[in-house]
């Protein structure tokens, strides 16, 4: 560098950097060249199996797509006969667990899944397929129900007499002397509206055994009678024995199972509920699912106190008092006095908006009207609130007196309807007609439909009640229910002039068992075999379900392979129809119930 001259290395450097690239770019340009026919190879062979795969599915349209589900052949063993009326969620031998606060043993409380039992529940010794309605209503089999103490207990007061083999119920009760239709009669003339179709549905709370409910039968009025579970009185089984709408409850401290505004009369005959302790919150249940217009019966203490108190261990002062605090109470949840005479006192809900306006107003009053976040059909597990749910307008229209008598009523659209998704009058008439062409099937596959065969019937998972209003001119009465995962079509039942119940089918129902002549379930798997086991629904089918009984379980063709499997384990003679409409993707699974007894006991 010195002597002035340039180096050439630099220039020989750059020719083979450039070399370089140039060898890399027609490399890359190869590499590309032949990816691109690579790919366009492949994607002819994928194009080829998609056309393969669509035109057998063109030319097979009929073929599943799904393979049925199958389990394995199962037995279930036999329970011990001390199971004979076992009833899950209110067993006596789980209530020392629970607190004998207000009674709330009594309530609701389902073993865990690991303590659920998976064996069939025997009959007791002797039992007979029931005697058949109407000859029902005056007398059942003893050893159908074999309770010794309430017949000792209650001969007395005529409520039923054992004679040889058979209960009779005579029709009397602690505030009847005279004979439940002679009571009823009276009643009849304090509310006219008991005999025009304007009431239509009632509820028994402490319903003996169901006598005041029978009776309204013949006057075109559904009641349900409501009593706990207990030891001996049996007072629910004995109601469905005799074919009567009962089912196992109580006021304490959970909602009871129903929508708000349902029924349209309460009833209490010396139930002993204390109405005003607690600051009257039973009273408060009693007004949220009796409808605005509806009616409250009492008989019994503290009506007509100035000559009955002597008879009930207390004092005319103390019965006054207690008078005073129920007329007081019942004011204040706007109820209005509508008639007495002798032992019957009746109130009335009042549907006019003034008066919850005035306890809203009111930021001292007692009880409080409900705020907008206490959602008043909620009812499953739902705790009692120590506050008024007043009407909104939408309930107003469904009030009695606004609704259409009975039986016009039962294909009337609901105001409430509109509250349900996708709920619609064109909707229910539609639903409606599916049911009729459905039951009219149905009686052509189980000729025993219709007919004094069937009696007890349940629709498990119902919207409209739909199947209930097809049978309405059939000696039988329909426990509707919805579930509690479902759309809130509840209300609209009620409505209708029909009656039912919330409930969940992964835990029992709330029932004796061989209480039931039919069960009827519509897709019932499909929409809950996600959260309930099959096994567990069926077992408590069989559990409620009458020996002799009969099942119609209409389904997807998924689940029929697997119900029928479980269906013969659980002793069940089943044969599978088709439809009305012969589809394939749906299919009738008939099934009856054998009468078998328990090894351990003669038949």
């Amino acid at each position: 560098m010195k002597s002035g001259k340039q180096s050439s290395q630099p220039e020989k450097g750059t020719s083979r950097i450039l070399s370089l690239i140039v060898l890399f770019i027609a490399f890359c340009g190869f590499s590309f060249y032949l990816g691109g026919i690579f790919c366009s190879e492949r994607d002819k062979i994928v194009a080829k199996d998609v056309t393969r795969t669509t035109t057998k599915a063109v030319a097979s349209p009929k073929e599943p797509t799904v393979t049925p589900i199958q389990i394995k052949s199962v037995s279930f063993p036999e329970c011990g006969s001390e199971f004979q009326d076992y009833t899950p969620c209110t067993d006596p031998k789980r209530w020392k667990k629970y607190g004998v606060h207000r009674l709330s043993f009594l309530e609701r409380h389902c073993p865990p899944v690991y303590e659920k039992n998976e064996c069939l529940i025997p009959p007791p010794d002797g039992y007979k397929p029931p005697i058949r309605w109407p000859k029902s209503r005056e007398q059942c089999w003893y050893r159908n129900v074999p309770y010794d103490w309430i017949n000792k207990q209650k001969s007395n007061q005529h409520w039923l007499k054992k004679e040889g083999d058979k209960f009779h119920f005579p029709g009397g009760g602690t505030m009847f002397p005279r004979g439940v239709s002679h009571y009823v009669d009276l009643m009849q003339d304090l509310i006219p509206e008991m005999k025009d179709g304007t009431v239509r549905t009632a509820i028994d709370t402490g319903c003996g055994v169901a006598s005041w409910g029978g009776d309204l039968l013949d006057r075109g009025i559904l009641s349900l009678s409501l009593a706990p579970r207990d030891n001996h009185e049996a007072q629910v089984q004995f109601a469905l024995e005799r074919g009567i709408p009962a089912i196992l409850g109580i006021i304490s401290t959970q909602r009871l199972p129903f929508p708000s505004n349902a029924f349209d009369m309460a009833h209490c005959s010396r139930c002993l509920i204390p109405w005003t302790e607690f600051g009257g919150i039973y009273l408060l249940e009693i007004h949220r699912i009796v409808r605005p217009g509806g009616f409250w019966v009492l008989s019994g203490p503290p009506v007509n106190y100035n000559r009955r108190w002597r008879g009930w261990n207390t004092t005319m002062e103390d019965q006054k008092s207690d008078y005073n605090k129920l007329q007081s109470l019942l004011t204040s949840m706007c109820f209005k006095k509508y008639a007495q005479k002798d032992d019957i006192a009746v109130w009335q809900k009042l549907s006019d908006k003034s008066c919850y306006d005035k306890i809203a107003k009111n930021m001292e009053a007692y009880p409080p009207k409900c705020d907008d976040s206490i959602e008043p059909d909620s009812a499953w597990y739902t705790p009692l609130r120590p506050c008024v749910v007043a009407p909104t307008p939408k309930v107003k229209k469904s009030g009695l007196g606004s609704i259409p008598k009975w039986p016009e009523r039962l294909h009337v659209a609901p105001e409430r309807i509109g509250d349900v998704h996708g709920g619609s009058a064109n909707g229910l008439k539609h639903d409606d007609g599916k049911w009729k062409n459905r039951v009219k099937h149905y009686k052509k596959v189980l000729p025993a439909l219709g007919t004094d065969k069937i009696r007890n019937v349940m629709d498990m998972n119902t919207v409209y009640g739909g199947f209930a209003a097809a049978l309405i001119d059939d000696p039988i009465w329909v426990m509707n229910v919805v579930s509690s995962y479902s759309a809130n079509s509840l209300p609209v039942v009620f409505d209708r002039g029909l009656i039912g119940t919330y409930h969940d089918w992964c835990e029992a129902f709330s029932t004796y068992p061989r209480t039931y002549d039919l069960l009827h379930l519509d897709s019932l798997f499909t929409l809950e075999s996600h959260r309930c086991e099959m096994k567990y629904v069926l077992l408590e089918m069989d559990r409620i379900l009458r020996p002799s009984g009969y099942v119609i379980i209409r389904e997807s063709s998924y689940f029929m392979d697997a119900i029928t499997t479980l269906a013969k384990g659980i002793r069940w003679s089943c044969r599978r129809e088709e439809t009305e409409y012969a589809v394939k993707s749906e299919k009738i699974l008939v099934c009856q119930k054998k009468l078998w007894f328990s090894s351990n006991q003669t038949s």
